[in-house]
């Protein structure tokens, strides 16, 4: 197994690459439907799926070009298979196995999670397993025990709002525009640190687990007194901002240095829409190095949904002789410690 093509079209994003074992990535291209879920201020699923039918194949043939490959050349197909959109996840996965069908090659579903999670062993230098990994995006905000690749236990999730989504809810709560979470970090930039001070939720307790709508509400209720004020409401909006900013980087920070300590690991990697926070990664690198250990990230094109991690996470997968049949189905919601060990862990690490 040399070539895998990987489709991604778990939500809003439209991303297609070429993951080749002894090259590396080789091509890639996302389209985002930013523009047309803005309108809304949230991602409506059916016109992201309708927009996936329009944008996925030309997309694939825009990355075939430029790649120079045929699909003669391709030896798989790999596709988000979930957790995500229902109508977006149809799109890709009915596309990824018509083509795999036509071509001849196998195929396999692909959890969207764990492509998020091996996306920063497409880096150089790549970390080694053991390691805990946090993942954290708009729909999840997770700590993982990893030894291999399939080989995860679940250590601690969000018992509510995922850390992105309260990002992006804050962010409407202070008239921000969609995408909520970029716009967020950027107000806060212009913020005072020492202003206000919002809780960090679940750090006074035992346990590994999140939980950030509480946090969200505080936000709101802050904004309600304080922009009641006469007072600079501008300056006011960039406090609140990055107050709320501080408290998830601070929960994220403690939450991991508890998990490394748990597990007796070194290595920590960061994946995610959120992990390209640049807030995030100078705290957490800060704690983590402190504490004795090491921090990784994907690049920050590969911390949003990207065709690349899905190729590279396929490409494993495919090359453990792992499949899916003609009939398979996506999966709105899938535990990721539910999929098969890769065994033959033989990692290619090019980037």
């Amino acid at each position: 197994m040399r070539r895998v093509l990987g489709i991604e079209t778990s939500c809003d994003e439209t991303g297609i690459a070429i993951y080749d074992c002894t090259q590396g990535l080789v091509a890639q291209a996302v389209y985002s439907q930013v523009p047309i879920h803005a309108q809304y201020g949230g991602v409506v699923p059916e016109l992201a799926s309708r927009d996936h039918v329009r944008k996925t194949l030309p997309l694939i043939r825009q990355v075939m070009e430029e790649a120079g490959i045929e699909p003669g050349a391709i030896d798989g197909v790999a596709f988000t298979a979930g957790p995500g959109l229902m109508g977006a996840l149809l799109v890709g996965t009915a596309l990824g196995r018509s083509l795999a069908w036509a071509w001849g090659v196998p195929s396999i579903g692909v959890h969207h999670m764990e492509g998020h999670l091996l996306a920063p062993l497409l880096e150089e230098p790549a970390p080694a397993f053991p390691f805990v990994a946090l993942l954290v995006s708009g729909g999840h905000t997770q700590l993982v025990e990893v030894r291999g690749i399939g080989r995860y236990r679940i250590l601690g999730e969000s018992l509510d709002d995922a850390a992105g989504e309260a990002f992006d809810k804050t962010a409407k709560i202070l008239d921000l525009p969609y995408p909520g979470g970029p716009a967020l970090a950027q107000l806060a930039e212009r913020g005072d640190p020492t202003r206000f001070h919002f809780p960090r939720p679940m750090t006074d307790r035992p346990g590994l687990d999140f939980s950030f709508s509480g946090l969200k509400t505080f936000a709101l209720n802050t904004v309600r007194e304080q922009l009641a004020q006469p007072a600079d409401r501008d300056q006011t909006r960039a406090d609140i901002a990055r107050a709320f900013e501080d408290a998830v980087v601070d929960t994220l920070v403690i939450k991991c240095r508890r998990a490394l300590k748990e597990t007796g690991f070194q290595r920590l990697i960061l994946a995610g829409g959120v992990s390209a926070n640049r807030r995030l990664r100078a705290r957490m690198n800060e704690a983590i190095a402190a504490d004795g250990g090491e921090t990784y990230y994907p690049r920050l094109a590969l911390c949003t949904d990207n065709g690349a991690m899905i190729a590279y996470a396929g490409w494993h997968r495919l090359n453990a002789g792992q499949c899916e049949p003609l009939g398979f189905k996506p999966r709105a919601r899938w535990p990721m410690e539910s999929l098969a060990v890769v065994r033959d862990e033989g990692l290619v690490n090019s980037g």
